[in-house]
């Protein structure tokens, strides 16, 4: 049971840290998705595809 639960916060780690690496580098051209429980939740449960989805999504409204 704890092995789970130190699984899950290390995703949720893993994933802010992924998420904050990628606004680091879109700076520039102004496409940051901003670190909030919904985009981590989002990460953390559906991993690298969400990202993207993300991504796809704001370029698609803004």
């Amino acid at each position: 049971m704890i092995k789970k639960i130190f699984n899950i916060i290390k995703k949720i780690i893993v994933n802010a840290f992924i998420l904050y690496g990628y606004n680091l580098l879109v700076t520039p051209i102004n496409l940051t998705i901003p670190i909030n429980l919904i985009t981590i939740t989002l990460l953390t449960i559906f991993g690298l595809p969400a990202l993207f989805a993300l991504i796809i999504i704001l370029i698609v409204i803004f």
